[in-house]
Protein backbone atom coordinates (compact mmCIF):
# COMPACT_ATOMS: atom_id res chain seq x y z
CA UNK A 1 0.00 0.00 0.00
CA UNK A 2 2.46 2.54 1.01
CA UNK A 3 4.51 1.96 -2.30
CA UNK A 4 1.62 2.03 -4.58
CA UNK A 5 1.53 5.32 -2.75
CA UNK A 6 4.81 6.70 -3.17
CA UNK A 7 4.49 5.96 -6.96
CA UNK A 8 1.72 7.57 -7.56
CA UNK A 9 2.72 10.61 -5.31
CA UNK A 10 5.72 10.80 -8.10
CA UNK A 11 4.12 10.65 -10.92
CA UNK A 12 1.52 13.41 -9.56
CA UNK A 13 5.04 15.70 -8.98
CA UNK A 14 6.15 15.08 -12.13
CA UNK A 15 5.78 17.39 -14.80
CA UNK A 16 4.54 16.85 -18.43
CA UNK A 17 6.74 17.15 -20.73
CA UNK A 18 5.37 18.04 -24.18
CA UNK A 19 7.15 18.37 -27.59
CA UNK A 20 7.32 22.11 -27.60
CA UNK A 21 9.49 22.09 -24.27
CA UNK A 22 11.38 19.74 -25.76
CA UNK A 23 12.14 21.14 -28.96
CA UNK A 24 12.58 24.99 -27.18
CA UNK A 25 15.30 23.04 -24.80
CA UNK A 26 17.29 21.67 -27.72
CA UNK A 27 17.57 24.60 -29.48
CA UNK A 28 17.62 26.94 -26.54
CA UNK A 29 21.52 27.31 -27.51
CA UNK A 30 23.30 27.96 -30.68
CA UNK A 31 24.96 24.73 -32.12
CA UNK A 32 28.18 24.20 -31.43
CA UNK A 33 30.64 24.78 -34.23
CA UNK A 34 32.02 21.61 -36.04
CA UNK A 35 35.43 20.56 -35.51
CA UNK A 36 38.30 21.58 -37.83
CA UNK A 37 40.18 19.16 -39.48
CA UNK A 38 43.11 19.27 -37.61
CA UNK A 39 41.29 19.03 -34.32
CA UNK A 40 39.59 16.03 -35.22
CA UNK A 41 42.54 14.24 -36.26
CA UNK A 42 44.37 14.98 -32.61
CA UNK A 43 41.30 14.11 -30.80
CA UNK A 44 41.59 10.70 -32.88
CA UNK A 45 45.22 10.80 -32.28
CA UNK A 46 44.83 11.03 -28.68
CA UNK A 47 42.57 8.59 -28.20
CA UNK A 48 45.24 6.24 -29.92
CA UNK A 49 47.86 7.05 -27.10
CA UNK A 50 45.20 6.59 -24.39
CA UNK A 51 45.01 3.11 -25.48
CA UNK A 52 48.90 2.79 -24.96
CA UNK A 53 48.19 4.22 -21.46
CA UNK A 54 45.38 1.22 -20.50
CA UNK A 55 47.60 -1.72 -21.66
CA UNK A 56 51.13 -0.33 -21.89
CA UNK A 57 52.46 -3.72 -22.92
CA UNK A 58 51.64 -2.86 -26.38
CA UNK A 59 54.87 -0.51 -25.58
CA UNK A 60 56.88 -3.90 -25.89
CA UNK A 61 57.03 -3.97 -29.20
CA UNK A 62 58.94 -0.53 -29.59
CA UNK A 63 61.29 -1.82 -26.38
CA UNK A 64 61.92 -5.04 -25.66
CA UNK A 65 61.64 -5.97 -29.55
CA UNK A 66 64.34 -3.25 -30.59
CA UNK A 67 66.97 -4.12 -27.59
CA UNK A 68 67.00 -7.91 -28.80
CA UNK A 69 67.50 -6.95 -32.75
CA UNK A 70 70.74 -4.62 -31.66
CA UNK A 71 72.42 -7.30 -29.15
CA UNK A 72 71.40 -10.27 -31.65
CA UNK A 73 72.77 -9.06 -34.93
CA UNK A 74 75.63 -6.77 -33.54
CA UNK A 75 76.97 -9.85 -31.06
CA UNK A 76 76.38 -12.08 -33.35
CA UNK A 77 77.06 -10.92 -36.92
CA UNK A 78 79.63 -8.13 -35.96
CA UNK A 79 82.86 -9.79 -35.81
CA UNK A 80 82.10 -11.62 -38.94
CA UNK A 81 81.08 -9.15 -41.28
CA UNK A 82 83.30 -6.47 -39.83
CA UNK A 83 86.16 -7.56 -37.63
CA UNK A 84 84.64 -6.62 -34.16
CA UNK A 85 80.79 -5.68 -32.72
CA UNK A 86 81.94 -2.21 -31.96
CA UNK A 87 83.26 -1.84 -35.69
CA UNK A 88 80.16 -3.35 -36.63
CA UNK A 89 77.65 -1.19 -34.67
CA UNK A 90 78.62 1.98 -36.14
CA UNK A 91 77.03 0.78 -39.79
CA UNK A 92 74.26 -1.76 -37.80
CA UNK A 93 72.44 0.61 -35.62
CA UNK A 94 71.00 3.20 -37.95
CA UNK A 95 69.43 0.43 -39.92
CA UNK A 96 68.18 -1.70 -37.19
CA UNK A 97 66.55 1.52 -36.53
CA UNK A 98 65.19 1.82 -39.40
CA UNK A 99 64.10 -1.82 -39.41
CA UNK A 100 62.45 -1.95 -36.31
CA UNK A 101 60.03 1.38 -36.62
CA UNK A 102 59.53 -0.16 -40.41
CA UNK A 103 57.94 -3.49 -38.87
CA UNK A 104 55.91 -1.87 -35.99
CA UNK A 105 54.07 0.25 -38.40
CA UNK A 106 51.85 -3.03 -38.79
CA UNK A 107 49.90 -2.53 -35.87
CA UNK A 108 48.20 0.30 -37.33
CA UNK A 109 46.46 -1.93 -39.47
CA UNK A 110 45.91 -4.36 -36.58
CA UNK A 111 44.17 -1.53 -34.92
CA UNK A 112 42.36 -0.37 -37.72
CA UNK A 113 40.59 -4.12 -37.97
CA UNK A 114 39.79 -4.78 -34.41
CA UNK A 115 37.70 -0.99 -33.85
CA UNK A 116 35.96 -2.67 -36.97
CA UNK A 117 35.29 -5.56 -35.35
CA UNK A 118 33.98 -4.33 -32.05
CA UNK A 119 31.90 -1.79 -34.69
CA UNK A 120 33.02 1.11 -33.12
CA UNK A 121 34.20 2.93 -36.91
CA UNK A 122 30.13 2.71 -37.43
CA UNK A 123 29.61 5.34 -34.53
CA UNK A 124 32.76 6.96 -36.05
CA UNK A 125 31.10 7.58 -39.73
CA UNK A 126 28.41 8.98 -38.20
CA UNK A 127 29.75 12.07 -36.70
CA UNK A 128 30.01 15.42 -38.03
CA UNK A 129 34.02 15.06 -38.53
CA UNK A 130 36.72 15.45 -41.60
CA UNK A 131 36.27 11.63 -42.91
CA UNK A 132 40.11 11.22 -42.83
CA UNK A 133 40.21 12.46 -39.30
CA UNK A 134 40.06 8.42 -37.92
CA UNK A 135 42.57 7.12 -40.13
CA UNK A 136 45.19 10.72 -39.37
CA UNK A 137 44.78 9.81 -35.49
CA UNK A 138 45.47 6.59 -36.02
CA UNK A 139 48.68 7.12 -37.62
CA UNK A 140 49.32 10.83 -35.18
CA UNK A 141 49.36 8.01 -32.28
CA UNK A 142 51.79 5.06 -33.60
CA UNK A 143 54.05 8.13 -34.02
CA UNK A 144 54.42 8.45 -30.43
CA UNK A 145 55.34 4.41 -30.68
CA UNK A 146 58.01 4.69 -33.20
CA UNK A 147 59.68 7.84 -31.31
CA UNK A 148 60.09 5.78 -28.10
CA UNK A 149 61.36 3.23 -30.49
CA UNK A 150 63.81 5.01 -31.76
CA UNK A 151 65.21 6.47 -28.33
CA UNK A 152 65.36 3.49 -26.63
CA UNK A 153 67.34 2.11 -29.68
CA UNK A 154 69.91 5.24 -29.68
CA UNK A 155 70.12 4.65 -25.86
CA UNK A 156 70.79 1.38 -26.06
CA UNK A 157 73.19 1.74 -28.86
CA UNK A 158 75.11 4.62 -27.28
CA UNK A 159 75.27 2.32 -24.34
CA UNK A 160 77.08 -0.60 -26.54
CA UNK A 161 79.30 2.24 -28.18
CA UNK A 162 77.34 3.66 -31.48
CA UNK A 163 78.96 7.56 -31.77
CA UNK A 164 77.10 9.33 -34.16
CA UNK A 165 79.33 12.15 -35.89
CA UNK A 166 76.88 14.14 -37.00
CA UNK A 167 75.84 14.60 -33.06
CA UNK A 168 72.31 15.89 -31.82
CA UNK A 169 71.47 17.77 -35.09
CA UNK A 170 71.79 14.84 -37.00
CA UNK A 171 70.67 12.57 -34.92
CA UNK A 172 67.11 14.75 -34.69
CA UNK A 173 67.12 14.81 -39.00
CA UNK A 174 67.63 11.24 -38.84
CA UNK A 175 64.56 10.60 -36.35
CA UNK A 176 62.77 12.89 -38.63
CA UNK A 177 63.13 11.67 -42.16
CA UNK A 178 61.98 8.44 -40.36
CA UNK A 179 59.42 9.48 -38.66
CA UNK A 180 58.23 11.02 -42.06
CA UNK A 181 58.47 7.76 -43.51
CA UNK A 182 56.70 5.25 -41.45
CA UNK A 183 54.14 7.49 -41.11
CA UNK A 184 53.54 7.34 -44.75
CA UNK A 185 54.06 3.51 -44.74
CA UNK A 186 51.57 3.04 -42.47
CA UNK A 187 48.93 4.02 -45.00
CA UNK A 188 49.52 0.74 -46.71
CA UNK A 189 48.42 -1.65 -43.48
CA UNK A 190 45.20 0.95 -42.95
CA UNK A 191 44.40 -0.27 -46.01
CA UNK A 192 44.79 -3.92 -45.25
CA UNK A 193 43.14 -3.79 -41.77
CA UNK A 194 40.16 -2.39 -43.80
CA UNK A 195 40.55 -4.76 -46.56
CA UNK A 196 40.80 -8.06 -44.88
CA UNK A 197 38.48 -9.85 -42.74
CA UNK A 198 40.78 -10.18 -39.51
CA UNK A 199 43.89 -9.34 -37.81
CA UNK A 200 45.56 -12.30 -38.05
CA UNK A 201 44.97 -11.58 -41.59
CA UNK A 202 46.28 -8.14 -41.85
CA UNK A 203 49.41 -9.15 -39.71
CA UNK A 204 50.17 -12.38 -41.85
CA UNK A 205 50.01 -9.96 -45.33
CA UNK A 206 51.88 -7.47 -43.65
CA UNK A 207 55.05 -9.28 -42.63
CA UNK A 208 54.99 -10.96 -46.63
CA UNK A 209 55.22 -7.15 -47.44
CA UNK A 210 58.19 -5.96 -44.35
CA UNK A 211 60.44 -9.13 -44.15
CA UNK A 212 61.53 -8.64 -48.16
CA UNK A 213 61.90 -4.88 -47.98
CA UNK A 214 63.89 -4.81 -44.69
CA UNK A 215 66.13 -7.61 -45.54
CA UNK A 216 66.76 -7.30 -49.03
CA UNK A 217 68.29 -3.80 -48.37
CA UNK A 218 71.82 -2.17 -46.92
CA UNK A 219 70.52 -2.67 -43.32
CA UNK A 220 73.05 -5.13 -42.52
CA UNK A 221 75.40 -5.38 -44.97
CA UNK A 222 76.62 -2.84 -48.34
CA UNK A 223 74.74 -3.45 -51.45
CA UNK A 224 78.21 -3.68 -52.91
CA UNK A 225 79.12 -7.37 -51.74
CA UNK A 226 75.76 -8.58 -53.15
CA UNK A 227 75.52 -10.35 -56.31
CA UNK A 228 74.29 -7.76 -59.43
CA UNK A 229 70.81 -8.90 -59.62
CA UNK A 230 70.24 -8.51 -56.43
CA UNK A 231 71.76 -5.32 -56.35
CA UNK A 232 69.51 -3.95 -58.68
CA UNK A 233 66.40 -4.80 -56.48
CA UNK A 234 68.59 -3.44 -53.18
CA UNK A 235 69.63 0.13 -54.66
CA UNK A 236 65.58 0.88 -55.52
CA UNK A 237 63.97 -0.26 -52.36
CA UNK A 238 62.61 2.15 -50.52
CA UNK A 239 63.81 0.64 -46.89
CA UNK A 240 67.35 1.10 -48.63
CA UNK A 241 66.80 5.04 -49.08
CA UNK A 242 65.67 5.36 -45.79
CA UNK A 243 68.52 3.76 -44.15
CA UNK A 244 70.85 5.33 -46.18
CA UNK A 245 69.33 8.35 -45.24
CA UNK A 246 69.03 8.03 -41.66
CA UNK A 247 72.74 6.55 -41.38
CA UNK A 248 74.05 9.37 -43.35
CA UNK A 249 73.09 11.75 -41.60
CA UNK A 250 73.52 10.42 -37.82
CA UNK A 251 77.56 10.12 -39.27
CA UNK A 252 77.07 13.86 -40.34
CA UNK A 253 77.21 13.51 -44.23
CA UNK A 254 73.89 14.76 -45.25
CA UNK A 255 73.00 12.58 -48.14
CA UNK A 256 70.81 14.85 -50.19
CA UNK A 257 70.00 12.07 -52.56
CA UNK A 258 69.04 9.75 -49.83
CA UNK A 259 66.96 12.51 -47.58
CA UNK A 260 64.72 13.45 -51.21
CA UNK A 261 64.29 9.85 -51.87
CA UNK A 262 63.14 8.92 -48.77
CA UNK A 263 60.72 11.83 -48.52
CA UNK A 264 59.90 11.20 -52.03
CA UNK A 265 58.32 7.50 -51.66
CA UNK A 266 56.84 9.16 -48.46
CA UNK A 267 54.63 11.41 -50.92
CA UNK A 268 54.30 8.56 -53.32
CA UNK A 269 52.78 5.67 -50.40
CA UNK A 270 50.39 9.00 -49.62
CA UNK A 271 49.11 9.65 -52.90
CA UNK A 272 48.32 6.45 -54.07
CA UNK A 273 47.18 4.53 -50.70
CA UNK A 274 46.13 7.51 -48.66
CA UNK A 275 43.13 7.72 -51.23
CA UNK A 276 42.46 4.07 -51.79
CA UNK A 277 41.79 3.57 -47.38
CA UNK A 278 39.52 6.91 -47.56
CA UNK A 279 37.81 4.87 -50.51
CA UNK A 280 37.89 1.69 -48.58
CA UNK A 281 36.75 3.45 -45.17
CA UNK A 282 33.68 5.11 -47.01
CA UNK A 283 32.55 2.07 -48.43
CA UNK A 284 32.90 -0.39 -45.18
Amino acid sequence: MTTATTAGTDAQDLAPVSAESLAELLIAKERPPRPSALSASLTFGWRAILKIKHVPEQLFDVTAFPVMMVLMYTYLFGGALAGSPSEYIQYLLPGILVMSVVMITMYTGVSVNTDIEKGVFDRFRTLPIWRPAVMVGYLLGDALRYTIASVVMLVVGLIMGFRPDGGVLGVLAAIVVLLVFSFAFSWIWTMFGLLLRTEKSVMGVSMMVIFPLTFLSDIFVKPETMPGWLQAFVNNNPVTHVASAVRGLMEGDWPTSAVLWSLGWAALLIAVFGPVTMRLYNRK
